[in-house]
């Protein structure tokens, strides 16, 4: 066994941050910001929980299973993790994660720059390019933590981080009173905000990643290997904290700037402006585009590597070809309708995500029965079901009448505490049939 150097873990540490510091994770502190007004700092802390504590928790509990989603999915039984993983993989996938890494980066970075008449066209060129370069980088997965950790990932934290140090000592505003949902409670909101990044799926799905590049420096070992991965994760959530704390930071001054932005990529783009002028535009667009593209070569990675994995006649190769390909075309013509498809999909899977990977924590401690699994995902999932339908528009009066009873349903996690409960009957069920059988 080799050793891993800290050079080795700071590097990995930065293939992590920038495998999770996505377009959209960008453009979510700012808006936080400026809705949540002076109550910013307590609505931080619930967005960091959520938004970067469960996909670091996420990481380690595929490093602690020693392989991937399906190995840790499989503990409830075999063929829900192998379904599962098949959901979430496609998902965040070829299906909508890798589509709108592009879309999301050419409408921040390059669309502010051309005509709307050339924009169908901009928009086809730079899909073209964008998934060519995500291939090539894709194609030698071993190599990511050199790209990434060298280049790809100083050179954005480098962009962020300026951008940042401008608002601060050269505010565009000052804070106001929170507005909305952040007057009464501001750490729930948060909270919530944090959840809805989806994140803690991406973990589950970088995993393999993070695993692969230390297996590439020749380590083996299941203990090692989660050692390994804690140290670099907690390199890239201290990353991750100190930039979303800064973004949200610059979203409490941009209430002058950019008052009743719908989102926080109206914010960043009229901050840049106000802050730098042009070059600040430009400055953002490049940060975003750096955002988009290592997490689209993550998502591209990560799925090739589980499908090839998964169907040995698929080569690694063959699979990231196949999802960029799809992905440009996805990217073009269908999008906008794909994400009124996905993501209900995925406000169904995230509480399955969620629970998969508290329970493993703790799967020692329970003795890893089944039952646990099975009943806290079932519970889970029963709930992640409607909450599914509900965002399809679909109707569901009835079962909704008996749900809102839930603590925390109207916020959206109402299945906390029925995951709870059914996980602690699953376990007297399994003791119960463990003392009957001895």
């Amino acid at each position: 066994m080799k050793d891993f150097s800290s050079k080795e873990t700071l590097k990995l540490g930065l293939l992590m941050f920038a495998l999770f510091f996505g377009a959209g994770n960008m453009i979510f502190p700012p808006l936080l910001g400026q809705l949540a007004g002076e109550n910013i700092w307590i609505t931080i802390a619930g967005f960091l929980i959520t938004g970067v504590g469960l996909p670091f928790l996420g990481i380690v509990a595929i490093a602690m299973t020693g392989s991937q989603l399906k190995d840790l999915a499989g503990k409830a039984h075999p063929l829900f993790g192998f379904v599962f993983a098949i959901v979430v993989y496609l998902a965040l996938g070829p299906f909508f994660g890798v589509p709108r890494t592009a879309t999301v980066s050419f409408e921040m970075g390059m669309a502010p720059f051309i005509s709307d008449s050339a924009e169908k066209m901009g928009l086809v060129l730079f899909t073209v390019v964008f998934f060519a370069v995500t291939a090539w980088l894709s194609l030698k997965p071993n190599k990511l933590v050199d790209r990434f950790g060298n280049v790809l990932t100083p050179v954005l934290l480098a962009l962020v981080a300026f951008i940042v140090t401008v608002g601060i000592i050269k505010p565009a505003g000052t804070s106001g009173p929170p507005q909305k949902q952040y007057i009464q409670n501001p750490f729930i909101n948060g909270f919530i905000e944090g959840y809805l990044t989806m994140d803690a799926i991406a973990a589950l799905v970088f995993g393999i990643i993070v695993i692969n590049a230390i297996k590439a420096r020749g380590i083996s070992d299941r203990k090692t290997i989660t050692a390994i991965t804690m140290k670099s994760g907690f390199i890239a959530v201290t990353g991750l904290c100190l930039v979303y704390i800064g973004l949200a930071y610059l979203g409490t001054t941009s209430r002058l700037v950019a008052p009743n932005a719908a989102n926080g990529g109206e914010i960043l783009t009229q901050l840049a402006y106000s802050l730098l002028g042009t070059p600040g535009q430009v400055l953002l667009g490049l940060a975003v585009l750096l955002a988009c593209l290592t997490t689209s070569v993550g998502l591209a990675s990560s799925c090739a590597a589980f499908f090839s994995d998964t169907f040995p006649k698929l080569s690694y190769r063959f699979v990231v070809l196949i999802i960029c390909i799809f992905s440009a075309f996805i990217a073009n013509i269908g999008l906008t309708q794909l994400i009124e498809l996905t993501l209900p999909v995925l406000i169904g899977v995230y509480p399955l995500a969620i629970v998969l990977i508290t329970i493993s924590f703790f799967h020692n401690w329970f003795n890893g029965h089944r039952e646990v699994y099975l009943f806290a995902l079932a519970a889970a999932g029963f709930i992640g079901f409607f909450d599914m339908l509900k965002a399809f528009g679909l109707p569901i009066a009835p079962v909704a009448d008996v749900l809102r009873h839930l603590p925390l349903y109207e916020e959206g996690i109402g299945w906390i505490l029925p995951a709870i409960v059914f996980a602690v009957i699953g376990f007297v069920i399994a003791s119960v049939r463990k003392g009957a059988g001895q």
